[in-house]
């Protein structure tokens, strides 16, 4: 309980008439390390203005196409979504 304590004002704030439309941004860039080659994606959600998740990683892995890159993260995100 000592954590809750003085945590009372924080929170996500949705004023009355405000839109809870779940917003969500993704992309994907493909062998953007030209090091490395590496995938990087990342994805963000929002409900109404309210940031409430977001998620942004460098995968081991080097991807041969950018469209599976673009799925391996729209994949994620709807996983995220369901959780949601």
């Amino acid at each position: 309980m000592t954590y809750l304590k003085g945590t009372f004002g924080h929170g996500l704030l949705f004023p009355i008439g405000t839109s809870l439309q779940l917003i969500v941004f993704s992309d994907a860039d493909w062998a953007g390390y030209p090091n490395t080659r590496r995938l990087v994606t990342g994805w963000f959600m929002f409900l109404g203005d309210a940031l409430i998740s977001w998620k942004s990683k460098k995968h081991d892995r080097v991807s041969k196409s950018s469209i599976k890159s673009e799925y391996r993260v729209m994949s994620s995100v709807c996983s995220e979504i369901v959780w949601l």
